[in-house]
């Protein structure tokens, strides 16, 4: 029967103190109609875990999580984030740096906690798992610019913050290239594999009510685009394969399975072209 869940985690990379509450982390579970379970935020690794044992379909649910959850270079830049600027960096789209000394880990907490309760990481380079509890690493913005359903053919959409000086108004640009985005992933109710926000009233709400221009609750509402976007990768991934999707960092020498990778929507153009995922 193949996977029946997919499930997307925005991961708040840092996971907090003791006198710092984690920031929020976005979550989203859809089936293989497209329809969203549920979705939301969750604060923290364990409460993050919590939500995912309550919502997983034993035996049969893909996670992909938008977070390092395989870090082992000692310094520099993982190869699949090299890979990232590499494939898309035409579309503006790069990624963070991520080694062993840095102090945002999160994932790797998210992804051994998951191990010891039965969890399999899988990176992707012997295709789509069909069964089992498995997790795997994605990049929203490679979804963005790497499924043509969404039609961002020339670059990424400007959602996120603007760099260190921002220009006048762009907090209002920000709302309305939110809202658009939102438009288009509505649109994703026809595509193969679909995805209904409109079936459940937390995703529904994004339809219905402009994106705010304030920080905190348009963060809030970005948290929960990128689950939702990172829940209908895995679907892309599952249904696809290497057809729709390629993986990036292909080249570590870590174990079958075990390498840390990205796994990406990728337009013929976007990819390596030598035979390589």
């Amino acid at each position: 029967m193949g996977i029946q869940r997919f499930i997307g985690i925005d991961l708040a990379w840092a996971y907090g103190g003791a006198r710092a509450r984690p920031n929020e982390t976005g979550v989203a579970a859809i089936d293989r109609s497209g329809a969203v379970i549920d979705c939301g935020w969750t604060r923290g690794v364990e409460e993050t875990t919590e939500w995912l044992a309550g919502t997983a379909v034993d035996g049969s649910t893909l996670v992909f999580v938008d977070a390092p959850l395989v870090v082992d270079n000692p310094a520099g830049q993982r190869p699949c984030e090299r890979d990232v600027g590499r494939r898309y960096g035409r579309w503006k789209v790069s990624a963070n740096s991520t080694n062993q000394g840095s102090p945002r880990q999160a994932g790797v907490l998210l992804r051994t906690g998951l191990q010891e309760s039965g969890w399999v990481y899988d990176d992707g380079r012997g295709g789509p798992p069909t069964d089992g509890l498995v997790m795997s690493e994605c990049y929203p913005y490679t979804t963005l610019v790497g499924a043509a359903e969404l039609g961002y053919d020339r670059e990424r959409p400007r959602y996120k913050r603007p760099g260190r000086r921002p220009p006048q108004g762009w907090r209002v640009t920000r709302a309305d290239t939110c809202d658009e985005l939102i438009a288009r992933l509505a649109g994703l109710a026809a595509a193969d594999p679909p995805l209904l926000l409109a079936s459940h009233p937390v995703s529904s709400q994004l339809m219905t009510e402009p994106s705010p221009e304030r920080d905190a609750p348009y963060k809030h509402r970005e948290d929960l685009i990128d689950a939702l976007l990172c829940a209908w990768t895995a679907a892309l991934w599952s249904r696809h394969g290497l057809t729709r999707c390629q993986v990036l960092g292909t080249d570590s020498p870590a174990p079958p399975g075990h390498a840390p990778t990205i796994i990406a929507p990728a337009r013929p153009e976007q990819r390596r072209g030598d035979g390589a995922n």
